[in-house]
């Protein structure tokens, strides 16, 4: 795939806020948690680069290769905690908001696991993960893990 552009150089000072929002918002919740979603949102976009740059996160993060691996099947995996199943239960509601609206079973369920204030978060990072995989998808971006958190640490000094 090669790049259209890179939005980096074409919007600097915008990429750099969004890229701090981003990361304000990753901070938020439990870092394994985050990288879930990070991945399972990813997975339905069909974003290839998010997905290789969050999988290479979550490893590195102490993630393992079983819960990476079934995440595409998370609610017939026995791997994931209740918490964990809410907040990938209300990932893919709201990824796939075109296709369905989210249906009350599953903010019920979020309810149940995560404090308002934390639904907000969660929220907030399900919208960023969708917002970086349109940025990757629609410009044709693959950015290497590393030099990701580069740019990362760059942009929010």
């Amino acid at each position: 795939m090669t790049a259209k552009l890179d939005p980096f150089a074409a919007a600097p000072a915008l990429m750099k806020s969004w890229t701090s929002t981003s990361m304000a918002v990753a901070s938020s919740l439990e870092p394994s948690l985050i990288e879930l979603v990070k991945i399972r949102a990813s997975q339905i976009n069909g974003c290839a680069n998010c997905i290789n740059m969050h999988t290479a996160e979550a490893r590195a993060k102490g993630e393992t290769e079983q819960r990476i691996y079934l995440l595409s099947a998370w609610s017939e995996a026995p791997c994931y905690t209740d918490r964990e199943r809410a907040a990938l239960g209300w990932t893919e509601a709201l990824t796939r908001l075109s296709e369905r609206h989210a249906h009350e079973s599953v903010y019920q369920e979020l309810k149940a696991q995560f404090t308002e204030e934390e639904q907000v978060k969660l929220t907030l990072m399900i919208n960023v993960i969708n917002g970086w995989n349109r940025i990757a998808v629609g410009f044709g971006l693959w950015v290497d893990p590393a030099v990701a958190a580069n740019t990362a640490a760059k942009a929010v000094a």
